[in-house]
C-alpha cells in the first residue's frame, strides 16, 4: 500500500483538516497487512502553472523541444507520477469561501492534465488513471451541506467531478464542521466524524493484493 496525502491548509500539520486526515491514515494503516508507505505533499508550496505548462496543454500533441523538463511542467510530471504510484489518496483540506482553497486548486491544475491523466475523446474527457480509494478530510468554520442556515457547498461536488475526470471515482468525504463555533461544538464535531471513520470499511476499498487475509 502506498498512501499519498495532499496537505492544503496554510496551518499545515497544526490544522484541523490535517488532524482529521491523520485519523484516516491511521485507519488505513490498521487495515493493511503490512506497514504502508506514506508520502506527504504540501500543496501550499506548489508553484502555479506557468508559460511552459500552458503551452504544452494548448498544443495538439506533447512538445518535443524539452519543455516538459522545465518549470511547472516538470513539477506537474512529478506530481502525476506520485499520484499514479499511490494506491490510496488522502486530501486534507479546509473549505475556503464555500469551495477548495487555492493550494488544492493548484495541485489539481498540476495533475488534471490532458494526454496524461485524461484524454479528449468523441465522448468527452475520459480519465486515464486506474480508480483507487480517495478520502477527503474537510474542515470548515461553519456548517455546510443541507439545512436552511448552512453555507453552500461547492467543494464536494467540484472535487467529485474533477477527480472523476481523471478516473478517480471512489471518493469518500469526512468533515469537521463548525470549527469556529467554540470548543464544545468542535469537540462534538470531532466525536461525530471519528464515529463515522470507525464505521467505515477501509479495507473494502483496497485492491485484493492489499487486503489482509
Amino acid at each position: 500500500m502506498n498512501i499519498l496525502r495532499i496537505i492544503c491548509s496554510p496551518r499545515g500539520r497544526a490544522s484541523e483538516s490535517y488532524r482529521l486526515s491523520q485519523a484516516i491514515v491511521e485507519q488505513l494503516v490498521a487495515s493493511a497487512p503490512a506497514t504502508p508507505a506514506l508520502l506527504d505533499v504540501d500543496a501550499t508550496a506548489l508553484p502555479l502553472v506557468d508559460t511552459d505548462y500552458a503551452a504544452a496543454l494548448s498544443a495538439r500533441q506533447d512538445p518535443t523541444d524539452g519543455s516538459q523538463d522545465r518549470g511547472a511542467l516538470r513539477r506537474s510530471t512529478e506530481l502525476i507520477q506520485s499520484l499514479q504510484d499511490a494506491t490510496h489518496l488522502v486530501i486534507a483540506t479546509p473549505m475556503h469561501n464555500f469551495t477548495v482553497p487555492a493550494s488544492l486548486k493548484t495541485w489539481i491544475d498540476h495533475v488534471v492534465r490532458v494526454r496524461s491523466t485524461f484524454q479528449i475523446t468523441a465522448r468527452g474527457k475520459e480519465g486515464s488513471l486506474e480508480d483507487r480509494p480517495v478520502y477527503v478530510a474537510i474542515s470548515s468554520g461553519g456548517a455546510f451541506g443541507g439545512g436552511a442556515h448552512n453555507q453552500p457547498d461547492f467543494l464536494t461536488p467540484y472535487l467529485r467531478h474533477v477527480l472523476g475526470t481523471i478516473g478517480l471515482k471512489n471518493v469518500t468525504f469526512f468533515s469537521v464542521q463548525g470549527t469556529a463555533r467554540g470548543q464544545a461544538a468542535l469537540d462534538e464535531a470531532r466525536a461525530r466524524v471519528q464515529a463515522e471513520i470507525a464505521l467505515h470499511p477501509f479495507a473494502a476499498g483496497m485492491r485484493p493484493e492489499f487486503q489482509a487475509a
